[in-house]
This record gives structure tokens, sequence and C-alpha cells, in this order.
């Protein structure tokens, strides 16, 4: 049995550290089949010398995350498990220090991988950007966070949010209403990330002055759109020449963020995904750039990166046969 002994400034990290009824250190002790006892301001762990060194450094990563104010949970604890696994936990710092925007409940929004933390530097960095992968990986949610941050600097002086109105075997003309109460359902989620940044009042009072439009795809035809913050969502149900259309209505001073998910295309049969093509139209373009998310940037409950993982799995073996 080899033991090898962390010490902790205070007691508070350890009682973080460990989480409501130990649920935070056995999923530690559970990954690496160790023991990990506290006494006093020192952490003992116990077991075979490469698990002990394995969920040490797992141990040192989480308190990293508790040292930057990070509250620990059963993602961000499997996450330092998986990037222990590859080698990175050591980027854990860098991570968690960029703190990209405030909501309006006073949480600060910032990178919980390093998928996205790429994706946040991506922005910051390019002109058109592209954010391309699974459901919960924060794609969405982060863009409008980047959004939010460009327009109270006064970097923007408008935020653009948009989608196509397509979904899966659902048509517009069956919905009740006049054509705004038909594509809120489908606009949603962008209104979800945007009352959680600025508050609902906020909100409703920018967007009456303009400074804040949320609006399906249709509606970008035939303008140009400038000094704005424009993101597209759900781009994978763009056809080829949704994509171009959408493209070309950037504008002077304007940042043009594309996200989708390519394994959950609704198109009808036959028409082509306008964002599978474009980024290989687009490649090498100087100011456009691409980031691709995996399952371990999920950022929603573990099982929804399984399912992630598991269709990634019979999508290759399709392939394979």
């Amino acid at each position: 049995m080899f033991e090898q002994i962390i010490s902790v400034d205070r007691m508070e990290q350890a009682v973080s550290l460990f989480g409501s009824f130990d649920e935070n250190i056995r999923l530690v002790e559970k990954e690496y089949g160790v023991e990990v006892l506290s006494r006093g301001s020192e952490l003992k762990i116990q077991g075979e010398p490469e698990n002990v060194a394995l969920a040490a450094r797992a141990v040192s990563g989480l308190l990293t995350l508790i040292n930057k104010g990070e509250a620990l949970s059963e993602q961000n604890v499997r996450y330092v498990l998986s990037l222990v696994r590859d080698g990175n936990e050591d980027k854990l710092a860098t991570m968690t220090a960029d703190c990209i925007c405030i909501t309006s409940k006073g949480k600060p929004i910032k990178p919980k991988t390093l998928g996205q933390k790429k994706y946040i530097e991506t922005i910051r960095n390019n002109t058109v950007i592209f954010g391309i992968g699974p459901a919960g990986t924060g794609k969405t949610y982060l863009a409008v966070a980047m959004a939010v941050n460009a327009f109270r600097a006064k970097e923007v002086n408008r935020i653009i949010l948009t989608r196509p109105a397509v979904e899966a075997g659902e048509k517009l003309g069956f919905l009740p209403g006049d054509l705004q109460q038909k594509v809120d359902p489908y606009l949603r989620p962008l209104y979800d990330a945007l009352f959680d940044m600025l508050g609902a009042e906020n909100f409703q009072k920018y967007q009456e002055r303009g400074n804040i439009e949320v609006a399906p795809l249709a509606y970008m035809r035939g303008r140009t759109l400038d000094d704005s913050f424009i993101i597209l969502d759900e781009a994978q149900n763009t056809t080829q020449e949704q994509m171009k259309m959408f493209l070309t209505r950037m504008g002077f001073n304007s940042k043009v963020v594309v996200t989708g998910d390519i394994t959950q295309i609704d198109l009808p049969d036959g028409k082509k995904s306008g964002l599978v093509e474009i980024v290989k139209i687009l490649k090498g373009i100087d100011g456009i750039s691409a980031v691709n998310f995996t399952e371990k940037d999920v950022v929603r409950h573990r099982i929804v990166q399984e399912i992630v993982k598991a269709y990634e799995k019979y999508e290759e073996a399709k392939k394979r046969k």
C-alpha cells in the first residue's frame, strides 16, 4: 500500500473538495481505486503507486479550481479526471481565469472546458467564427455571452440572433398565432440566453430600441448589418444558399458567430447542409476560423456526454461497414 500526502491551506478547501456527502472525492476514489482521507490540514491518498500518483494530480487540479473560486460539481470533477487522463490538468489555471461577462444575477460566466476556452479566444481574435459540436457544449450560450460583453463595452451597437425555422418533422403553418408567435418557439433558446445575461426588463428595453434583434433567418435577406454582433444558431439546418445569403449580410465593424451540430441535421432529404460545406469552402481565409467541440466539452448531465459518445461510436461503426 502506497501513500501520498497533500497539504490543504484552509479547512474550507477540504470541505469544498469532498463535497456534499463526500460525493466529489468518491468520484476520484472510484476512478483510481484509491482511498482519500482527511486529517486536519492534510489529505492522505492510499492505494497502488501509479493510481495514487494519478489521484494526487486530480486532487491538485480540483484544488486549483477551488482556489479560483469555482464551485465543484459532478461535471467539472469528471472533466478534471478526463484532463488527468490526457495529461492536461496543468491548463486548468488559465481556463478558469477567463471571465467573459456577468449575468443579470451577478454570476460570472467562464469557460468550463479547454474546448470552450479555445472557442472564446477564437471569437476574440477572428471576424467570422464557426462553433461546431454536439449538444450541451455551450456553443450558443458562450456566443451570446461574448455578444453581450461586446455590446456592454460599446464595441458594437446591435446584437442580432437568428436561426433557421426548421425542426424535426414540424411545419410552421401548423402552429397557432401570427408569424411572430409561430417563430418564437424556434427562437426560445436565444431568448433564454439573453434573459439570463441581461434580465427580462433590460432585454425588453434594448429590443424596443432596436439594439437587440431575435429573428428567423429568412428576415436577414437583403440587409447589410454594420456595427453588429451576429449569431446564427442551429446552422446545420441552413441550406447552402441560405448560408451564403447570411454570411454576405455582414457589414463593417461586425462579428459573425455560426454555431451548429452537424450530427443533427433536420433538413428534408436531398438537401445538403450549408454548415458542412461552408467550413471547407472558407478554410484558410484570414479572419475566419472554426472550433470543433467533442463530447469532453459537454457541460450538461453526464448522461448527455455518454449519449453523444455512443452516437459517435455508432456512426463510426456504420462507416466501417
